[in-house]
């Protein structure tokens, strides 16, 4: 049986679950430790777009927002056949922990182990950056 190209990624952040919801969906904290622009509107058919300070953009449509709990949306890259926009699916999930919120999330329907490894590789990136930043430090330049 084939291995399921799904990322799994989970981090322990130091900051309630409301503060890090709104670094995942307000684009002036998502561009504090993830990409140069961005656009957010977490409703469900609500448009994510992120630029990684040109080297690529991500487009997708959140698929469902229950706020300080859990995000979803498609996600995909412009200009990329491989990984279009919305041919995969983020889901996260914020619980509430004593000192905390772990930060549990799944990204599914990538196209091959390629792919899958190396947005592994990314979020497991930019998670680090996330905890750091939701938790009130600085995460400095983005060297991905």
């Amino acid at each position: 049986m084939a291995e399921p190209l799904i990322v799994r990624r989970e981090v322990q952040i130091a900051a309630p679950p409301a503060t890090v919801f709104a670094f995942l969906t307000d684009p002036d904290k998502i561009v504090r430790w993830m990409g140069t622009e961005a656009t957010a509107e977490p409703n469900p058919g609500g448009l994510y777009l992120l630029n990684l300070a040109g080297r690529a953009t991500a487009r997708g449509q959140f698929t469902e927002v229950v706020p300080v709990h859990r995000l979803a949306y498609s996600f995909g890259w412009e200009g990329n056949d491989r990984t279009p926009p919305g041919s995969s699916l983020v889901e996260i999930d914020l619980i509430e922990e004593a000192g905390g919120t772990r930060v549990k999330l799944t990204h599914s329907g990538l196209a091959d182990r390629e792919i899958c490894d190396s947005h592994e590789k990314g979020w497991t990136h930019y998670l680090s950056r996330l905890a750091i930043t939701a938790a009130g430090g600085d995460p400095g330049p983005d060297k991905m």
